[in-house]
């Protein structure tokens, strides 16, 4: 049956569907060795040769779930230009192709998903699903209760205003305060650009929860496989089956 061709790909296990738009539109995917840079091109992934990147893809992979608890001065792709460490040289006994979900930039730490389960992958990111992400963010100083306030409601920063849905205060001395912090969405340092705004940059990011789950005990650069129930809340009820 004929699918949309970043549905197959993402189904195959190589990235998120997202992902998949930008690699047939930088012309590095083929079907039946014709280069396809128009979205929404379709294939039959059981009767057509589909590669990426030169490398033929199959749809037929063990569907993998790990939550990793990621260390600073690792960065969230599968390479990087500059020879960082990436998040993928953490993983020790996995035998197949994940990939991260989302972002945690070369400095933060936490909580970060990787699978090769594309449509799962496109279900935790995608903006209108508003999946709670909780964070444990130090700041230099003490924000004063204007601060607050204008977390709640709104700060305007260059790409549209952002507000948290949650923040609370964990401990503080004379030079810095620990805050408790959940948000619904993912713009790239949007925690850390809300911090500098007020005047509080931030010391330390480290992300706690993702939904219903939890950092729990694993320590840096550890990681598990996720639970079949993990799985499900992440998902919610409109992917669950049965």
């Amino acid at each position: 049956m004929e699918e949309r061709l970043q549905k197959i790909i993402a189904a195959a296990g190589i990235c998120s569907r997202r992902a998949a738009e930008e690699l047939i539109l930088a012309g590095k995917v083929q079907v039946n060795d014709r280069v396809i840079r128009q979205l929404g091109t379709k294939a039959d992934p059981d009767r057509d040769e589909i590669r990426v990147d030169g490398r033929l893809i199959t749809t037929e992979v063990e569907r993998l779930y790990l939550v990793l608890n990621k260390p600073a001065g690792y960065v969230t792709t599968l390479k990087d230009p500059e020879g960082r460490p990436v998040v993928t040289d953490l993983l020790y006994d996995i035998g197949k192709r994940v990939y991260p979900v989302g972002r945690l930039d070369y400095d933060s730490e936490g909580l970060l998903i990787l699978t090769n389960d594309g449509d799962f992958a496109e279900r935790i990111q995608h903006p209108r699903y508003e999946i709670p992400r909780t964070y444990l963010v130090k700041v230099r100083g003490r924000l004063v209760r204007k601060d607050i306030q204008a977390m709640l409601k709104g700060i305007k920063l260059e790409d549209g205003p952002f507000s948290v849905k949650e923040v609370r205060e964990e401990k503080y001395n004379e030079k810095s305060q620990w805050l408790r912090i959940t948000i619904t969405e993912g713009r790239n340092r949007i925690i850390r650009r809300a911090m500098e705004a007020l005047g509080h940059p931030v010391a330390r990011l480290i992300r706690v929860g993702l939904g219903k789950l939890e950092l729990d005990r694993l320590k840096p650069g550890e990681y598990r496989h996720l639970r079949k129930r993990e799985i499900e809340e992440l998902l919610g009820p409109k992917r669950k089956k049965g």
